[in-house]
């Protein structure tokens, strides 16, 4: 699979959202409310009102999406000049292809872009693909958070190193 990374366009909406319920439906069992999550996790479309949403694409078809919350937007659980990492999905049909590694290098680019120093994300240990993916990527667990839905959560920071200009 050879996907191509882009900026996401209101007409992906639908499949945007479609992949981010297939990649999240495997932890149906695990979440104390279901179904009000599963709606959020639907509407991963409308991140695209405060984060750069970055897709990915072969062949005219997404295969993937993670939204990138740039500095000086409010972001919940990071300082607010801190950018971050939002619903990292891959649709599972094309995970193991490094996809994953893909979008979250994207973000950590935008970042380096935006001058950060450091860029966050939230996730679970539930998440047995992204959560070492992170850690590979010199992730660093900063403290754990109140679950989400009964299931337990942490914040994680990269340290960036700043592009020469």
């Amino acid at each position: 699979m050879n996907f191509t990374l882009r900026n996401y366009r209101p007409a992906d909406a639908e499949r945007v959202n479609e992949i981010a319920v297939n990649a999240f439906s495997q932890f149906k069992g695990t979440y104390s409310d279901w179904d009000t999550f599963l709606e959020g996790i639907g509407k991963m479309s409308e991140l695209s009102k405060t984060a750069e949403l970055i897709v990915a694409e072969e062949n005219g078809k997404i295969g993937g999406a993670v939204g990138y919350v740039g500095p000086n937007i409010e972001k919940g659980y990071f300082p607010i000049e801190v950018p971050c990492i939002r619903m990292l999905v891959v649709d599972p049909q094309a995970q193991g292809n490094g996809l994953g590694r893909q979008l979250t290098q994207a973000c950590i680019d935008r970042a380096v872009r935006d001058r950060a120093s450091r860029i966050g994300l939230h996730t679970s240990p539930i998440m047995n693909i992204a959560l070492p993916l992170y850690l590979r990527m010199e992730f660093i667990k900063d403290h754990d958070i109140d679950p989400i839905r009964g299931v337990p959560y942490a914040i994680y920071y990269k340290t960036l190193t700043p592009t020469k200009t």
